[in-house]
Formats: C-alpha cells, sequence, structure tokens
C-alpha cells in the first residue's frame, strides 16, 4: 500500500524503513505537518500515518477521503487529535498503536521527578561555568513520600513500580482500579484528596472532555504547597496559565512537563534562531524549579521500534482485509 508519512523525522525513516522489509509497502515520508494547508500532498495515497501534532479535524478529513485515503493510521496511542465522527461518516478507518513501551514514558517521568527534586539541570549548568557551591541545590529523600498518580493504564502502573522501588507512598485516581497497583498497595482515592494530600502528582490519563484542564486553578488550590507536578500525557490535561500561578505562589513547587497544550507549532522542530511567540510557553521557560521537555517521553530504540512495527502491522492488515488492526474505539 502507499503511505504518505506526514511530521516526518530522520528517525521515523530510519525505523519505518527497518520495519517495512517485512511488509514491502510503499513509504513516502513527508516533512510538513498534517494540516487543511498540506492535505493535498496526501491525493492518491491509500493510506496516511500521522503523528500527535497532526491536525485530523473535519475538513481535512473530507479532503483525505476526496483524494482516496482510506485508512490513516496513527503511530500514537492518543488519538485526541482525529475527529472520529467525521471519519466514521467517511467511511475512514482510524488505527493507532495502543502500547510501543509504557516503561519509556513511566522511566521519563521519573527521571523529571528526580531531576527537579535535586536540582540537577542547574547543577550541570554551575559546574560547566565553574561553580560548585551546593546552595539552591538541596533536594528530599522520595523516600517515605507520597507520590499520587492520575492514571493507572499501562504507563500509569509502571510509574507506580518505579516509585514504589523508591520506598514511596502511593495514592492513585482513575475509573477503575488496576489490579496490579492494588497488589502494590495503592490506594484509590478522590481526586481532591490525591491533590491535597500528594508531595509528587504525576498525570498519566488519556486527553477527553473530562479530563481536559484537569488541572486548573481549583486545583491548583487544592494541592500541597510546594507540590511537584509532572506531566508526560497530554498537554491540555493542564491549564498552563494555572500553573504559572501556582509557581508564582509557591503552591507549585517542582514542574516537569513533556507535553504541552499549545505545542504543535514548538516540539519536533528546531526554532533555536526564532523569537518564540507563545508568552505562556515562555513565560514558563522563566522558571528555575520548571524542567519542559519536547514531548520526548516516548522516545527510545524499544519505543520507536514498536510504533514502526505495530503501525505497519496495521497497515497490512488493513491491506489484505485480514489479521488484527488496533482500530480505534
Amino acid at each position: 500500500m502507499r503511505v504518505a508519512f506526514f511530521s516526518a523525522k530522520p528517525y521515523d525513516r530510519r525505523a519505518f524503513a527497518r520495519a517495512n522489509e517485512a511488509h514491502g509497502h510503499d513509504l513516502r515520508f513527508l516533512e510538513p505537518r498534517l494540516t487543511g494547508e498540506t492535505v493535498p500532498l496526501a491525493d492518491g495515497f491509500p493510506g496516511v500515518c500521522a503523528f500527535v501534532n497532526d491536525l485530523l479535524e473535519r475538513a481535512v478529513l473530507e479532503a483525505l477521503a476526496g483524494g482516496g485515503t482510506r485508512l490513516v493510521a496513527l503511530r500514537s496511542a492518543g488519538f485526541n487529535h482525529v475527529d472520529l465522527e467525521a471519519a466514521g461518516e467517511l467511511g475512514l478507518t482510524v488505527a493507532r498503536v495502543p502500547a510501543y513501551s509504557p516503561h519509556a514514558v513511566a522511566e521519563h517521568a521519573a527521571g523529571l521527578v528526580l531531576a527537579l527534586n535535586r536540582r540537577i539541570h542547574r547543577a550541570y549548568a554551575r559546574v560547566r561555568e565553574g561553580n560548585f557551591a551546593l546552595d539552591g541545590l538541596m533536594g528530599f529523600d522520595l523516600h517515605g513520600r507520597m507520590v499520587g498518580v492520575v492514571g493507572t493504564g499501562a504507563i500509569g502502573a509502571v510509574f507506580c513500580e518505579i516509585m514504589h522501588g523508591f520506598g514511596c507512598r502511593l495514592l492513585a485516581h482513575d475509573l477503575e482500579p488496576n489490579p496490579a497497583c492494588v497488589a502494590l498497595g495503592v490506594e484509590y482515592v478522590e481526586l481532591d484528596r490525591l491533590l491535597a494530600e500528594s508531595d509528587i502528582v504525576s498525570l498519566h490519563a488519556p486527553l477527553t472532555p473530562d479530563t481536559h484542564h484537569l488541572i486548573d486553578d481549583a486545583a491548583v488550590r487544592t494541592m500541597k504547597p510546594g507540590v511537584m507536578l509532572i506531566n508526560t500525557s497530554r498537554g491540555a490535561l493542564v491549564d498552563a496559565r494555572a500553573l504559572i500561578e501556582g509557581l508564582k505562589s509557591g503552591r507549585i513547587g517542582f514542574l516537569g512537563l513533556d507535553v504541552y497544550e499549545e505545542e504543535g507549532d514548538l516540539f519536533f522542530e528546531d526554532l533555536s534562531d526564532r523569537v518564540i511567540q507563545d508568552d505562556v510557553f515562555v513565560r514558563l521557560m522563566t522558571f528555575p524549579n520548571v524542567i519542559i521537555t519536547g514531548h520526548q517521553a516516548f522516545f527510545t530504540e524499544e519505543a520507536v521500534a514498536n510504533i514502526a512495527a505495530t503501525t505497519l502491522a496495521n497497515v497490512s492488515a488493513f491491506e489484505r482485509g485480514e489479521g488484527e488492526i488496533h482500530t480505534v474505539p
């Protein structure tokens, strides 16, 4: 099958070229994001492969269907950027990668916890300048601290395991308790209690209408003073302006983000020679107790290889009309 890959980076080309040796599809890699302006590039391609910041709204899907596209293969687990109602009406099949490496994201979240707590980012910069003073770098023992985990699917469950290994006490909030987490001794509670009692809060929930801006002004005010907040799931789970107010007041003592609500125009690109126009994002970067990474939590050799393998397996199953296709529910 001919498949057009949008938002394609060099690592996508390498990983999918290797995985395609077992499938033999005609893959065309395109650098631009999929938007209303770039969708004509997909004309004539039965398959389109999209990433997290591609825009799959109704108008784009209509253009894809009109150009002959029948399959939208997401190389991601999340699908909140797809108008599923429109896709269904247009007869488009939407497939995804339901799991690629929960360890990759969970370990990155734990890395943000460690870096923020021990001020590793600040210590690194100091030592490179010959400054070996320790003032301002004091952290705290993770052992015995309360960690609140919002969302205990595959990634959240692995994060619980990691923090349990540090000797942390664990609270969780989810629609359904995960038996693996319960076996670790995780206590499931309402969100308000989790926010009020946790020293560290880590978000691992999908983005839905119910979870949009789950962390807003009211949630920040509920949090324990000096809390550490980590988000490696979806940017729109938090209201960035509320985070700024929380940082200014000291209610949020540490903030680690790998995602950002308006990341589409920022992440995955080299903007080092430009002035960033997003004032909220720039304000967040001014705080010394904030670490932001550019949606790289998934980015391990194992995860990228699994993404490529599962995506092309979806394409092959769709083309043959048999086998398992991980369609979006």
